[in-house]
């Protein structure tokens, strides 16, 4: 009589499982037990591959950072549009999982992304005085919006609340100015963000890496490939 069938846990079958049951049931909701109950398996077994709750809940704010999908490769026509594409792209993939972008708070993966800010900053066409500015503003703004939305999401409320227009007529006057969705909205404010760096290009910017005929054309998929 041949032995019973063992389920093989990985700690990327963990991750996912761990990932399924806060999409499914919430962050709040999460154990070890539910993860281990995805995957068949007791509790216990998880600590083969993972000391405690936290580190595998750093693992699962390291992969939904990871599952990025990323503006198609081609050819931006400038580097600010490519950094537009890069960080609407980046806040639509992270509410593909609005109950876990909370984590990235708390377990943000930043070592992971150290190659990418390199070559994020190797072909800005701004001076180097501007460079960190550039990187921490465009890099808030977009996991701000997101997890903004996300925790709304996450709770089934709007992201403005309802109010009484004749209490709050300034900003119901701009609320129905407004021309733009959530999404519409973050690409207006990196974009405004963006400009005011305009004016401040580095003399060699067109011969900077990606740059052609003397304008700046940058590979949307070489500003960010995290590093494993």
């Amino acid at each position: 009589m041949g032995r019973p069938t063992r389920t093989m846990i990985t700690r990327e079958s963990a991750t996912q499982a761990a990932l399924h049951v806060i999409n499914t049931a919430g962050l709040e909701a999460f154990s070890l037990e539910l993860a281990a109950r995805q995957l068949g398996v007791k509790a216990p077994s998880l600590y083969h591959h993972f000391k405690d709750k936290a580190e595998l809940l750093a693992e699962v704010a390291r992969f939904v950072l990871l599952d990025l999908d990323l503006p198609s490769e081609g050819e931006a026509a400038s580097w600010e549009e490519a950094m537009v594409a890069l960080c609407v792209a980046t806040r639509r993939s992270l509410l593909k999982h609005p109950n876990a972008t909370p984590l990235l708070l708390q377990f943000f993966p930043r070592h992971i992304l150290l190659p990418a800010y390199d070559r994020w900053i190797r072909a800005c066409p701004y001076p180097p005085e501007v460079h960190v500015v550039l990187m921490e503003g465009t890099e808030k703004l977009t996991y701000a919006s997101a997890m903004f939305e996300a925790a709304a999401r996450s709770r089934g409320l709007p992201t403005m609340p309802a109010f009484d227009p004749a209490k709050l007529p300034h900003l119901a006057r701009a609320m129905a100015a407004n021309p733009y969705d959530a999404e519409g909205v973050f690409e207006q404010a990196i974009r405004t963000y963006l400009s005011a760096f305009r004016g401040t290009e580095r003399p060699d910017a067109a011969e900077l890496p990606g740059a052609s005929a003397g304008r700046l054309r940058v590979r949307v998929k070489a500003l960010r490939e995290p590093s494993e």
